[in-house]
């Protein structure tokens, strides 16, 4: 892959402009596991090479189904400029150095980030001066400083009654985007009693997918309709999805030696949007036999926790760049199991798939592509590995005198951007 570098793009606070090697920098730097969370993500990049001053050249072990997601600005694919980087080396990620429309001015820990604005931007410089994010983990509190005019926009909980009550407010926009995050239970199979597949297809009858959509909202939310989220490139439909059927839960228990039923443990973040969906989770299981006791921990322990293979069931959601490679490999593939090296976000100790995603990221047929990737997520439902859920949309609102400069449909940050064009009007 060979990409041509606009010319006179400047980096910040007067480290020059941003050149071939910047780019080869930033993305070793992405693939080094010293430096990098990323880095399995570049696991096949053979080289990258500047060719001239403004010409980059990737070279590939094999094809990368998500290689665009992986050299832009997302994830791993942060361009920084090398200078900087090196001048400031280990706290660099405290004033961080880029090309955007909008420079890093200050962090406050736990409090606000604020960045001002780009004058040199090479799109022109932005129409808004200043921008404050703010750390409000109040629900109440953020809501208060939305609607009393104290911030301008706004992130929501992902529920129906906070849409509805802030359409309410004819001075207020909300707004409902892209990508979803799929929410998933995850069930460790090799951990007793989970690692009789009886007691996981119990599970999976115990969850009301459509119950689930009416307690979050249908604006908001919509049903799973596999272990990879909707309008991903491979999202297969047809895989066996397991019907809502109490009765059958409890006869498969017993089955399994549970005929009193089972108790299985999880560990569980506090955030509110997502401890509500596994307390209903925990009632419905309950229908069914199933006890499910929750240890619920602040959301950094959570994500320590689950990586240290602690929880047994494991409640995520989540939203990747939209490819099937990507969620199949993270979620999925032996390589990513938790606490193995290297390992990233697989709960479930499956690997059955593997032959089918690392030959789909090989495979240069679209359609026999797109085959292997269905007939992966087949393998991993059949065999009961996780239990979709729903899918929750991102939820915004803005106050109206604010103007993003675009037509918003969705974006890969979760949120909506403020781009040089985002301004304000009377």
């Amino acid at each position: 892959w060979t990409f041509k570098l606009r010319q006179g793009v400047q980096c910040h606070h007067g480290y020059g402009a941003l050149t071939a090697s910047d780019v080869v920098y930033s993305l070793n730097r992405a693939a080094d596991p010293e430096r990098s969370g990323f880095s399995k993500d570049y696991a096949d990049f053979e080289s990258v090479e500047a060719l001239d001053e403004h010409t980059v050249k990737i070279t590939l072990k094999n094809p990368v189904p998500s290689l665009l997601g992986l050299v832009t600005n997302y994830h791993g694919g942060n361009i920084v400029c090398e200078a900087a980087a090196e001048e400031m080396g280990e706290n660099f990620h405290q004033k961080p150095i880029g090309t955007g429309p909008f420079m890093f001015e200050e962090y406050l820990a736990q409090q606000s980030v604020s960045l001002v604005a780009n004058p040199d931007y090479f799109r022109g410089a932005p129409k808004i001066e200043r921008i404050v994010y703010r750390y409000i983990p109040s629900d109440a509190s953020r809501d208060l400083a939305f609607t009393s005019g104290e911030i301008d926009l706004i992130y929501g909980k992902q529920d129906q009654t906070w849409v509805d009550r802030m359409a309410q407010n004819e001075d207020v926009e909300v707004m409902v985007m892209e990508p979803a995050e799929l929410s998933t239970l995850y069930l460790n199979i090799t951990s007793p009693p989970l690692d009789d597949i009886r007691v996981r297809q119990a599970i999976g009858h115990a969850i009301d997918r459509e119950g689930m959509v009416q307690f979050k909202g249908a604006a908001v939310t919509r049903e799973a309709k596999s272990i990879v989220p909707i309008g991903y490139l491979g999202h297969s439909a047809e895989v066996p999805m397991l019907a809502y059927d109490p009765d059958r839960a409890k006869a498969l228990l017993a089955e399994a030696g549970f005929p009193d039923g089972v108790t299985i443990k999880t560990i569980h973040t506090s955030l509110p949007g997502m401890l509500s969906t596994i307390e209903a989770v925990q009632a419905m299981l309950r229908k069914a036999g199933i006890n499910l006791e929750i240890e619920v921990v602040e959301h950094a322990t959570f994500h320590s926790q689950i990586r240290e293979d602690l929880s047994p069931l494991v409640h995520y959601s989540a939203a990747r760049f939209p490819v099937a490679d990507v969620y199949l490999t993270q979620f999925f593939h032996s390589d990513s199991i938790v606490g193995t090296p290297g390992a990233i976000t697989n709960f479930t100790h499956c690997g059955m798939a593997d032959e089918e995603i690392d030959a789909a990221r090989v495979e240069p047929d679209l359609d026999k592509q797109q085959e292997l990737w269905a007939t992966a997520q087949r393998k991993l439902m059949e065999a009961v590995c996780a239990v979709p859920i729903y899918e929750n949309m991102q939820i915004w609102a803005r106050n109206r005198n604010l103007e993003l400069g675009y037509v918003l449909e969705g974006s890969l940050s979760l949120g909506p951007p403020v781009t040089e064009q985002t301004h304000f009007v009377e």
